[in-house]
């Protein structure tokens, strides 16, 4: 292991290290009306049951980062992929397949992602700048799941339960 600089480990080596903790794989979905726009996400946490708070991280170069950060942008959806739906990740995360394979459907007008494990709509909380994401911590105002086995993502690849 590298000796920490003043300004922390080197980004690769953080990269590595954090591969190595499993994560659930999410499409983060905002609208302003007229954009539909959704981000593959793994730094999503569940923050606080009461109230119920989660809070995911947005790169500032990703084009989900401008859209959220408009005023009249008030909400954002997150969709927790199942195991059968990796190439939505994929294509959220800039490597498009069909639109047409996209299961969108909108819960009073914020797009999220039909047959995913779970799906939470929030309204934006906080906004809290983190070096070069920011991160939106979202009040959960309407969630719905199954039983579905979830996409899992671990030292960078797609992985299934059991």
């Amino acid at each position: 292991m590298t000796s920490p600089a003043p300004e922390g480990i080197p980004p690769h080596e953080f990269r590595q290290t954090l591969g190595r903790f499993a994560s659930g794989v999410t499409i983060i979905t905002a609208s302003d009306g007229e954009t539909r726009r959704g981000m593959t996400a793994s730094a999503f946490v569940s923050v606080s049951l009461t109230p119920p708070l989660v809070l995911v991280s947005v790169d500032h170069r990703a084009h989900m980062h401008a859209l959220l950060g408009q005023e009249d942008v008030t909400r954002f959806g997150v969709s927790v992929l199942s195991a059968a739906q990796r190439h939505l990740s994929d294509h959220f995360a800039g490597r498009p397949g069909p639109e047409d394979a996209v299961s969108w459907f909108d819960h009073e007008g914020l797009p999220l992602i039909g047959g995913s494990v779970a799906q939470l709509v929030c309204r934006k909380r906080e906004v809290i700048a983190a070096g070069d994401h920011t991160l939106y911590l979202g009040l959960v105002e309407y969630a719905r799941y199954t039983d579905e086995d979830p996409l899992l993502y671990f030292r960078g690849q797609y992985h299934e339960l059991g």
